[in-house]
């Protein structure tokens, strides 16, 4: 067979090709992620969880909760797989093919890589990694608000498509990508002298504060719950891990607390303050009303009210 029975130079017929391959090649990667994960957080000797505790930081978490939290990233995937196969709106097929497509992919594949490497202890690796699921993730966010926009009139796409995408984007951001990159600079103490807790905690402070600040403008340009949720979740992971520096501490509460409180405000805004900026249009006269006779109003006639 020499060649296909179609003609491939269609941009039709090369969407539905990439289509095709996206739904055989992101639930494989999705797969691939999971094993592979699940082997080294729970088979391979040190396992994730064990490197965490080998290495603590300023802004060390809490691995029970990041491990609740990839789950949801997980289950948030296979809700994606399950559209690329049902999607049936022209705009829903166009944003997996042209928005997220193969990012999605390749940030699974790296993903697992991640894992391989952190059990091996091969930090450097694992940073310039997590450097590239930041990136990969990051394209596909910024081209799907592009290319199909959230919007409350696709309510399946918004927490098919985008809140799994943002989900899996403000993890590595907010603080896989910086904790290894704390590791391969040294920034850490002996867990066997904790009383030494407090080192290098300013930097700890200035990687809090300054992505907690991206968050929280995100939250109030675009309303954006899920990054709201993550923000959070991810707050509550890194206060709950004791011992904390205090300025690490104190700007996890808060961030825990304004979160919510901001994405709550910034939705009480728009409902009652921007809503009545588009009140009812009026309507101009019809022409007949420019023609008919001006009556005077006369009096009623004791006699009508009977």
């Amino acid at each position: 067979m020499d060649s296909l029975p179609m003609d491939t130079s269609n941009p039709a017929v090369r969407d539905y090709l990439a289509l095709i391959r996206l739904q055989v090649l992101t639930p494989l990667s999705l797969l691939i992620n999971i094993v592979t994960v699940l082997v080294c957080a729970s088979i391979v000797k040190p396992t994730i969880g064990d490197i965490i505790k080998l290495y603590p930081t300023s802004i060390t978490f809490r691995p029970s909760l990041l491990a609740v939290y990839v789950m949801v990233i997980y289950l948030a995937q296979v809700g994606y797989c399950v559209l690329l196969v049902l999607a049936r709106k022209a705009e829903t097929k166009k944003a997996l093919v042209k928005a997220v497509g193969l990012s999605l992919v390749l940030a699974n594949w790296t993903m697992a890589f991640w894992a391989i490497a952190w059990v091996l202890q091969l930090f450097l690796l694992s940073t310039i990694l997590l450097g590239i699921l930041v990136v990969l993730l990051a394209y596909s966010n910024i081209v799907l608000l592009i290319y199909h926009t959230p919007s409350t009139d696709h309510p399946v796409d918004m927490m098919l498509i985008h809140a799994p995408l943002r989900f899996f984007f403000v993890l590595p951001l907010s603080l896989m990508f910086p904790y290894s990159l704390f590791i391969t600079l040294g920034l850490t103490y002996s867990p066997n002298h904790p009383e030494y807790y407090d080192r290098y905690a300013w930097p700890g402070f200035a990687t809090v504060l300054s992505a907690n600040l991206l968050g929280l403008a995100v939250v109030l340009t675009r309303r954006d719950i899920t990054w709201a949720v993550a923000a959070t979740w991810i707050c509550i992971s890194e206060w709950s891990a004791r011992p904390k520096p205090m300025p690490v501490y104190a700007t996890t509460i808060l961030f825990t607390v304004l979160h919510p409180l901001a994405l709550l405000a910034i939705m009480m805004y728009h409902f009652f303050f921007q809503k009545r900026r588009h009140g009812p249009i009026a309507l101009p006269a019809d022409d007949d009303d420019h023609h008919r006779p001006h009556r005077r109003p006369r009096e009623v006639e004791s006699d009508a009210w009977a």
